[in-house]
C-alpha cells in the first residue's frame, strides 16, 4: 500500500508539471496528511525554484498607506464595518520618505497596498509618478477593483506590477466572504491588468472556513490559466473585530502545500514567504523559502500607522522600530540558505 501511496504520487507530480494538473491529482496531493508523505513534492517544489532562481531572494518593500475601504470582505480588519479601527491615510512626502528609505536599504521594489480607497486615487498617480521619477524603483500596486481607465492612469504614470488578491474561487465561498463584490468582475480585473502590460500578482488564503480541498484545486486551475508573474498565498488567521473571530486559524503546513504546488505549475513565478506565514509560526517564511519562495515583503509602514493596518490578529512587526524589518530580511534569507540580492525582480514568466 505504501508502495502504491508513492507511485501515486510521483504520477500526480509527472502530470503537473507536464503542464497537466486536474482537480483529481491537485485534490489527492492537498490530502497528503503529513510531511513525509509531501516530501516529494517539497522536493519537486525545491528543484523548480533553485533551477530558475538558484538561492536568490528578492526583496520588495511594503508600505501600507491607507486603511480606508469600500468593501465589506468578512475576514479582513479594516473592512468598512470596523468601527474600532483609526482610519488614516499617508501624506505624499511620508510614502516618498519610506519609499527612499527603503531604496537606501536595498530594496527596489515598492509595494504600495491599501484597502479599497479610490478616493485617494488621484494623489496616489501623482506619487507613483514621483516614485518612479526620483528614485527609479519598480512599483507595484495593491489597491483593490477599478476600472481600466485607472488602471492605465495608473500604468501611465509608472506603475509596473497589480497585485490582487482573489482569496478564493468557489463561486458560493466567495459570494459569503465578500457580501458586496462579485467573483467574475474580480476576475475580469484581473484580466483586463494583464492585457494593459501590468506584472499580474494574485492569490488565495488557505483554510478559509468552509473551504474544501477541491476548491482549492480549482484555485490552482485558475493560476494556470491566469498566468500571474506573482502568487501570494497565506493561512487564514482570524480578526476579532469580525465575524469570523471565533474561526480557528489555519495551520502551517496547509499552505506550504498550496506554496509548493504552485512552484510545480508556475515554476517561473515569483512567490512570496508572506507575513502571514510568519505570524502563524515564528520560522514560517524561512519555510516558505525553503520549499520554493523566493520573495520576502518587509514592511516599510511609517511604525505609528502600523497598528491600524492589522488585517488579522497578532501580526507581526507592527511595533517593530520603523526600518527593523529591512535588517531582519537577510537573517531570514541566510536561515533558509539563500541570499538577499540587490534587484528589481522582473517576472521571468512570460
Amino acid at each position: 500500500m505504501k508502495n502504491k501511496t508513492k507511485e501515486c504520487i510521483k504520477e500526480c507530480i509527472t502530470e503537473i508539471t507536464a503542464g497537466k494538473p486536474s482537480v483529481e491529482n491537485l485534490t489527492y496531493l492537498l490530502s497528503l496528511p503529513t510531511r513525509e508523505d509531501f516530501k516529494p513534492v517539497f522536493d519537486e517544489s525545491v528543484r523548480l525554484c533553485k533551477k530558475h532562481f538558484g538561492n536568490r531572494v528578492f526583496v520588495r518593500g511594503i508600505i501600507e498607506f491607507s486603511n480606508y475601504c469600500r468593501k465589506g470582505c468578512l475576514y479582513c480588519g479594516i473592512n468598512r464595518a470596523n468601527k474600532k479601527t483609526p482610519r488614516y491615510r499617508l501624506t505624499p512626502e511620508e510614502m516618498l520618505d519610506s519609499a527612499a528609505f527603503m531604496k537606501k536599504n536595498g530594496a527596489l521594489t515598492v509595494v504600495l497596498q491599501s484597502g479599497e480607497d479610490p478616493g485617494y486615487d488621484k494623489t496616489l498617480i501623482e506619487i507613483v509618478r514621483r516614485i518612479k521619477k526620483e528614485l527609479n524603483m519598480a512599483i507595484t500596486l495593491s489597491v483593490g477593483e477599478r476600472e481600466p481607465s485607472v488602471y492605465r492612469e495608473f500604468l501611465k504614470a509608472g506603475a509596473d506590477r497589480y497585485l490582487m488578491r482573489i482569496e478564493t474561487t468557489d463561486p458560493a465561498l466567495f459570494k459569503k466572504l465578500h457580501p458586496d463584490d462579485d467573483l467574475q468582475y474580480r476576475k475580469k480585473c484581473l484580466y483586463n491588468l494583464g492585457k494593459l502590460g501590468f506584472e499580474v500578482g494574485t492569490g488565495i488564503m488557505v483554510g478559509l472556513p468552509e473551504q474544501r480541498l477541491e476548491s482549492i484545486a480549482n484555485d490552482l486551475l485558475f493560476f494556470k490559466e491566469l498566468n500571474p508573474a506573482m502568487v501570494g498565498i497565506g493561512p487564514f488567521l482570524a480578526h476579532e473585530d469580525t465575524v469570523l473571530k471565533d474561526f480557528k486559524n489555519s495551520d502551517i503546513f496547509p499552505t506550504l502545500k498550496v506554496l509548493a504546488l504552485i512552484r510545480l505549475i508556475l515554476p517561473k513565478s515569483n512567490l512570496p514567504a508572506t507575513t502571514a506565514m510568519g505570524t502563524i509560526t515564528p520560522d514560517g517564511r524561512q519555510q516558505a523559502l525553503k520549499i520554493g519562495a523566493n520573495v520576502i515583503m518587509p514592511n516599510f509602514t511609517p511604525s505609528k500607522y502600523r497598528e491600524s493596518y492589522k488585517l488579522y490578529d497578532n501580526k507581526i512587526c507592527i511595533s517593530e522600530e520603523y526600518g527593523k524589518c529591512a535588517a531582519c530580511t537577510a537573517g531570514i534569507a541566510m536561515a533558509a540558505g539563500k541570499r538577499i540580492v540587490r534587484s528589481k525582480g522582473y517576472s521571468k514568466n512570460k
